[in-house]
């Protein structure tokens, strides 16, 4: 797969996605919010890897939130940088993702690796909503991940006063998961990384769809219904044989259901 904004590898089980903008803080474009959502749609659909990492270039921004440049004068979507494209297509992923936090989380960067499934940050990473202060927000992902994972008090100080938060603060408030020398980031990133890749990739699917399923509404059920409990009955010898007697335009054996 080749990229103009992002760099992607895999390792292993590992799918390695850079945010490759480090002279401008890594900031996602429109540009890379779709090459994102095409990249983690492209692995979507192989079984080589089983975890995904998501950091960005050089050692001082992960991301600190998005270029607005060059949209369209509209008030059409094509008005507005695509994130939830980005977004969605993590939520969408039936491999966990972890979000290497390598530098400055700020903004739409913030939200990115509230988004990911954990994340491993370096001690010097700093954390931060941004929006209310330079004439943005998220009112969605943003803000209902952002309260489920710290609550409503806390999500609501970080929008309103937008306060800096370090790693360690980040993780006494269960905004991230791991905190670690930074020197250290790469090696412990790979290590968390495979931890999680020697669980079962089925029922970490099936994890991660339910915990989706909350915020999903009939998107979040039907991707549970159809990624993970389709195939299974598809195979069923009940499925097997209400489509053969279908066919040959006959009544089905019954005896064969509920097995």
């Amino acid at each position: 797969m080749a990229f103009q904004t992002i760099l992607y590898q895999e390792d292993g089980p590992i799918g390695r996605i850079t945010l490759n903008r480090p002279a401008d803080g890594n900031m996602f474009t429109a540009e890379m919010c779709h090459e994102i959502r095409d990249c983690i749609n492209d692995i979507r659909r192989e079984t080589r890897t089983r975890v995904v990492v998501l950091t960005g270039a050089g050692d001082r921004f992960f991301c600190i939130g998005g270029r607005k440049e060059g949209m369209q004068d509209t008030n059409l979507y094509a008005g507005v940088l695509p994130t939830l494209e980005m977004y969605e297509s993590i939520d969408r992923l039936q491999k966990p993702v972890v979000a290497s936090v390598n530098g400055f989380a700020v903004g739409g960067g913030n939200v990115l690796q509230t988004v990911c499934d954990v994340t491993i940050a370096k001690q010097s990473a700093i954390f931060r909503q941004v929006g209310p202060m330079m004439g943005s927000f998220d009112a969605g992902y943003g803000t209902w991940y952002l309260e489920d994972i710290v609550g409503k008090k806390k999500a609501k100080e970080m929008w309103f006063c937008n306060p800096k938060l370090t790693a360690d603060e980040a993780l006494a408030i269960g905004l991230i998961n791991r905190v670690v020398p930074d020197e250290e980031l790469a090696e412990a990133t790979t290590s968390f990384a495979l931890e999680i890749a020697d669980r079962g990739a089925y029922a970490l699917a099936s994890i991660k769809a339910a915990f989706n399923a909350r915020h999903g509404g009939v998107s979040g059920l039907s991707r549970m219904s159809h990624d993970l409990l389709l195939r299974p009955y598809l195979r069923s010898e009940e499925a097997q044989e209400l489509s053969a007697a279908f066919g040959e335009k006959r009544r089905p054996d019954t005896d064969t259901f509920g097995r």
